[in-house]
């Protein structure tokens, strides 16, 4: 269980509450004590709570049941301990019937066994916990969007989906940025397949993929006997694209002297076949990505600054890295897992939570394509019906750390991330010890708590 727990005790009698308050604290539970149903209440509206450990009787109007059917209103995923007196067990019995719509969790009979109610405790809040994150992935995945293949929850893929719905329809040369594994192939489909030009051809090349003696023939096509080996004319993927989208991944790869020859078709529309002076047009829209700096290329003088404007007309669409927008990570689980199921003939519901954490707090070096690897792999792998810890990949099971394998590259990174890389791993060579950790950091404990809180790391 993450995070520190809070305990609503409520109980008329001050003494005995402060008591249990004090025994709550002691297993580092957050608590606040009430002394009446009314006030628990309240309570339970301003700050719903894990547990609630609730007298059956209590002075005022309202008593332990009324308590309990409260706090399932207004707070589903609290769990509630009841205590009675000796003689009232069929009242308790009957709140934890399955037949009860509000059912609490469990029951004790005074006098309290402290040693019991902790551990009640312990496992309401776990069970409370696992409750809450079960119903926030639901949430998650039910809010989600799907758009052209482009899954996700998060407010930085929303936006750029926006972006490319609006130029979608413009005819301009577009450029997409991102790591890899984050998707910009899906983004360039998808920006076809809402243009004018859905239907027809979206031709792919992969700059880096082809030798550049071989990379003009692939564009730009070649007629026979232009050089040893072309026994026959052959028309590029620019010819082959006429009409539709022509994606250049991994732009930045592009030798310069390809370079100054795709400017020209750029500008004037021609295309010239290897071998020949003769220029043929084609109505083609470019459409070009890559995970390099390309304005740190032009700077090197690998990339053409004429190039990187032409590319940078209309701005770039930026695709964010996983690690910058992991609230996506559960709904791309549960997608994986019924592609999983499709292709496979599986039949996997869901994953532990345990495995959700771990998964949400990976560092994802190759994005969304790693992800994907990682759950369809598992799945080929595990039993079923549920993913467990046991079923992840040795880089992923130690602990939930962004550990690299390795002297890290922090170049790409958010400063958020490489303070979280550099937390976490002065933790993990501490042993998990938060006091020795914040005093090598040069920070107080209680900043390094924030600090984790803020990291979901806690």
């Amino acid at each position: 269980m993450t995070g520190t727990a809070f305990v609503l005790i409520v109980e008329d009698d001050a003494a005995h509450g402060e008591a249990i308050a004090e025994a709550m604290q002691r297993a580092h539970f957050a608590c606040r004590v009430v002394r009446t149903g009314k006030e628990a209440v309240e309570s339970l509206r301003q700050r719903p709570p894990d547990v609630v450990i609730t007298d059956f009787k209590l002075g005022g109007t309202l008593n332990g049941m009324d308590v309990l059917r409260e706090a399932k209103k207004i707070s589903p995923d609290t769990e509630v301990l009841l205590i009675t007196a000796y003689g009232s067990e069929q009242l308790a019995r009957d709140a934890l019937s399955q037949d009860n719509p509000h059912r609490a969790y469990d029951y004790l009979i005074k006098p309290i066994d402290i040693d019991v109610l902790r551990e009640k405790v312990k496992r309401a809040a776990r069970q409370a916990t696992a409750a809450r994150e079960a119903r926030a992935l639901r949430e998650r995945i039910e809010s989600a969007f799907e758009f052209n293949g482009i899954i996700g929850s998060s407010e930085a893929l929303h936006r750029e989906i926006k972006r490319l719905r609006k130029i979608a329809r413009s005819k301009s040369t577009m450029l997409i940025v991102g790591e890899t594994g984050t998707g910009k192939e899906l983004f360039a489909l998808a920006l076809h397949e809402n243009s004018p030009r859905a239907g027809k051809p979206f031709k792919v090349l992969n700059c880096a993929a082809v030798s550049e003696t071989l990379l003009e023939s692939e564009l730009f096509g070649h007629v026979k006997g232009a050089f040893t080996g072309a026994v026959a004319d052959r028309k590029g993927l620019i010819a082959a694209a006429d009409g539709g989208t022509l994606f250049l991944d991994e732009i930045g790869d592009m030798p310069l002297s390809m370079q100054a020859k795709l400017l020209r078709t750029l500008e004037t529309g021609e295309v010239m076949r290897v071998g020949t002076n003769d220029p043929q047009y084609y109505d083609v829209r470019f459409v070009a990505a890559t995970n390099h700096d390309l304005a740190e290329l032009v700077r090197q003088g690998t990339f053409r600054e004429d190039l990187f404007y032409r590319l940078h007309a209309h701005g770039a669409i930026r695709l964010p890295p996983l690690r910058q927008r992991r609230e996506d990570i559960p709904v791309l689980v549960h997608h994986f897992l019924q592609q999983a199921n499709q292709e496979h003939g599986t039949s996997f519901i869901g994953v532990a939570p345990e495995v959700m954490r771990k998964l949400v707090n990976y560092a994802w070096p190759g994005n969304v394509r790693e992800l994907r690897n990682v759950i369809m792999r598992m799945c080929l792998e595990a039993e079923g019906p549920t993913l467990q810890v046991d079923d992840l990949p040795e880089t992923l099971r130690p602990s939930t750390d962004i550990v690299p394998a390795g002297p890290p590259n922090l170049a790409g990174m958010s400063m958020a991330d490489v303070e979280r890389l550099h937390i976490m791993n002065t933790l993990r060579m501490f042993g998990g010890n938060r006091e020795k950790t914040a005093a090598a950091l040069g920070i107080g404990a209680r900043t390094l708590y924030r600090k984790l809180r803020e990291f979901g790391l806690r």
